[in-house]
């Protein structure tokens, strides 16, 4: 992803990185010469480079998944003073997935079972990825569900019966696979799959990239999202 970001970048005239930062690297000592920071490192990172962030007073792009729930606080608290969009995926395609899974939850009502598969490359580190547990978030939010509770994360064994209420979640490794999400909406005599595939992570930076131009143009703190940016919501 740091790749892709810096072509992506450099293919863009009103773009300029003044810094690429990897983990030996003074990471303070860049922020002055930016307007905002892009994250897409590891998990245990994104506490220490908020923290950065919202003492300099700079726009935070996070990208990376897989934080805890005190991270997750974290990410809130400094929102409150600095602008922070906090998306699990970046692809303009991926956020119209999350619009048309609310929409079709709702269209569909309660009487279909509902599973998220996804699939990445053998190297990825979380589970299950982070653009799954936000399908998993909406359609918990519009089942008035919790996803704590109610999302299942894979079978085995004799299980029994599948509830009614719960949201089937299963995650798969392989290869390069750069990203694949699928929703599917079962009921007797019929399914609804949607589904998203990326092919290249470019699609991921560029979206990355709008962000943070959004973000600094927009200027006030808060917590945002992709759909933010692109003006779903």
């Amino acid at each position: 992803m740091g790749r892709a970001l810096i072509d992506c970048a450099a293919a863009d005239p009103s773009l300029a990185v003044s810094a690429q930062i990897d983990a030996d690297d003074d990471f303070a000592a860049a922020l002055p010469n930016c307007d905002a920071v892009i994250d897409f490192t590891l998990a245990d990172r994104t506490a220490s480079l908020t923290t950065a962030c919202q003492a300099a007073g700079k726009v935070l792009v996070i990208g990376t998944t897989g934080q805890d729930e005190p991270t997750r606080d974290l990410i809130r608290q400094a929102s409150e003073t600095i602008p922070i969009v906090f998306a699990p995926n970046y692809s303009v395609g991926v956020n119209t997935l999350f619009w048309l899974t609310r929409k079709a939850t709702q269209i569909l009502g309660p009487d279909f079972d509902l599973e998220v598969v996804e699939m990445h490359h053998r190297h990825k580190k979380d589970a299950p990825s982070g653009t799954a547990r936000r399908l998993a978030e909406i359609l918990a939010e519009e089942r008035h569900l919790s996803y704590q509770t109610d999302v299942r994360h894979g079978r085995e064994g004799l299980v029994g019966e599948r509830t009614r209420t719960e949201i089937g979640m299963h995650a798969l490794r392989g290869g390069d696979v750069v990203g694949d999400h699928t929703v599917v909406f079962a009921n007797t005599g019929e399914r609804i799959e949607l589904t998203h595939k990326a092919s290249s992570r470019d699609t991921f930076a560029q979206g990355a990239l709008r962000a943070a131009q959004w973000a600094a143009a927009h200027g006030n703190p808060g917590l945002y999202d992709m759909q933010d940016v692109l003006g779903l919501t």
